[in-house]
Order: C-alpha cells, then structure tokens, then sequence
C-alpha cells in the first residue's frame, strides 16, 4: 500500500523557491504555492502545482507549509498578520521557514506555534542558486528536534547537509555565522582579483592555479569566474546579503560584540546599493575595488 505523502503549501517562487519547489513536486508531493507575482509561478503550475490566491491560503488543508521570502518584515507579515499563515494551519502540521531572518522572529513565531498546536522551524539555507537548482543546499534548522526530524524527508529533497542546530532561533544563528564568514571571503577573492589585474597576471590562470589551494572557497571557484565573464546577475542579490550582515550587526550589538571586518564590507556593499547595484549578484563587489 503505498504512503500518502504530507500536503505542503510554500510561499515564495523567487530564484530559491522555484527550484526548490520544482524538486518537491519531482519527489510526488502536492503543493500549493503563493507569491506575490503570480507569472513567478506559472511554470511551477506547469508542472503540477496549484495556485494559491494568499499566502495563508497555501496552509488551508496542508500539513507542513514553507516559506521562503525577502525580508524579515515578510516572515512577520506571512506567519503573523491577519490571515496569515498560523491563523490557517491546523493543529499538528509543521511551519518551515528557510528564509534568512531574525533569531528572535523565529522565537516569537514558534511560541505563537506552539499556542496553536502547530511544530515551528526555522530553517536557512545557504548554496544560493545552484545549490538550489541541484538540491545540494546546506540547511541550518532551529526547533524543536522531533519537529525537525518529522521534517526530514521534505529538507532532504532540498539539500544534502541538513543540521539540527538546536531550540527556536538556532538555525538563524547558524545562518548569520555562515554570512558572517562569507563578508570576508568575498571581500579576500575581491581584492585578490583586482591586485591579480593590476599586476599584469592573466586572473583566469590565477584562479586555476590557487583554487585548489589554502585560498580555495565556494565564492573562488563559483563567484570569481563570473566576475571574470563579466556576470553581475544574482544567485543572491546583494540587497539580501545587506539585509542579512544587518541582522547579523543587530545580534552583535545586543551580545556586545565588536566584527570590525562585518562592518567594512557591509559600508562597501551599501555603498554598491547606493550606485544601483542592489540587485545584482554580491560578486558585484568587485566594481567597488576596481
């Protein structure tokens, strides 16, 4: 006799979503999905999704919901306001946001969770695009441990490293911590390529003979070839990198910690939003050294 798979509802068809949902739907789960465009979402229907008319629709009759959205005002916005979210899940499903937002955001939305009978996570992630298009993302999950390994099945189709990092709030640290380290590296890969220029080196040598070395990274190998092509486009976009340092900037004050490398390349990348640059690519970066 073969399984029911769970119903899932998910809002947010952006770059991430569209592929992450893409890979549900391959896997047999029915979902209904939201955004704010709807011709974002139009090929997702092609495939089999259906299309709910708001976001708290998408967890009428759903047993988990996912979200996967802009800014932490969204998540507020989509979980809590009026006909959102919580104020349509029924007792016993599961909420899995997976957007970069507040610890304390998620705090607050896994006690109004709670209240209600509802498992709350949250889940960032992180692998941008073709993380998400290969389903290889690395997935930091805070909550409660039997909610999260409920869950599994469903993170697993979108990821191959998935952590439960501990209570409500855990899985957003993790995230900011992974942002954190990314703002130096892209800052080092950088400035490593103008002075590779300056220099007189062919920078696409370069790269192939230190990317297997100590100066290797993700950023090196993936971001470094598209800033020599000249590809500005985002797999994630430096408006939400911004966003992200911010939140990160905000724990930092409230724990009293100083990250005066964080605080550089935020003043940089703020000043590419300034030129226009918001929502290209964060390799961006390199029109702010060159």
């Amino acid at each position: 006799m073969q399984t029911l798979l769970p119903a899932l509802g998910f809002v947010g068809t952006g770059v991430m979503g569209k592929s992450m949902i893409g890979h549900l739907l391959k896997a047999g789960y029915p979902v209904r999905v939201h955004n704010r465009t709807k011709s974002k979402a139009e090929a997702l229907l092609q495939q089999g999704a259906t299309w709910a008319e708001t976001h708290g629709d998408t967890a009428r009759d759903a047993d988990v919901v996912l979200t996967i959205v802009g800014h932490p005002s969204d998540v507020q916005s989509v979980y809590l306001g009026k006909g959102g979210i919580l104020d349509q899940m029924k007792g016993g499903g599961t909420v899995i946001d997976l957007t970069t937002s507040s610890p304390s955001l998620a705090r607050e939305i896994h006690q109004k969770a709670t209240e209600k009978g509802v498992s709350s996570l949250d889940a960032p992630v992180t692998g941008g695009d073709v993380g998400a298009r290969e389903a290889r993302l690395v997935i930091m999950v805070g909550g409660d441990k039997d909610a999260f390994e409920k869950a599994r099945p469903i993170l697993e189709k979108l990821g191959k490293t998935i952590s439960h990092m501990g209570g409500a709030g855990s899985g957003q640290h993790c995230k900011l911590c992974n942002q954190i380290m990314i703002a130096g590296t892209m800052l080092g890969m950088s400035e490593g390529l103008v002075y590779a220029r300056k220099s007189g080196l062919d920078p696409q040598q370069v790269l192939s003979t230190i990317g297997g070395g100590a100066a290797g990274s993700w950023a090196l190998n993936n971001l470094a070839p598209r800033i020599l092509k000249g590809d500005l486009e985002p797999g994630f976009t430096i408006e939400h990198f911004v966003k992200d340092m911010g939140l990160a900037l905000e724990e930092c004050q409230r724990m009293n910690v100083r990250l005066p490398g964080l605080e550089l390349v935020r003043k940089l990348y703020d000043s590419l939003q300034d030129k226009g640059y918001s929502r290209k690519g964060t390799q961006a970066l390199i029109k702010e050294l060159e």
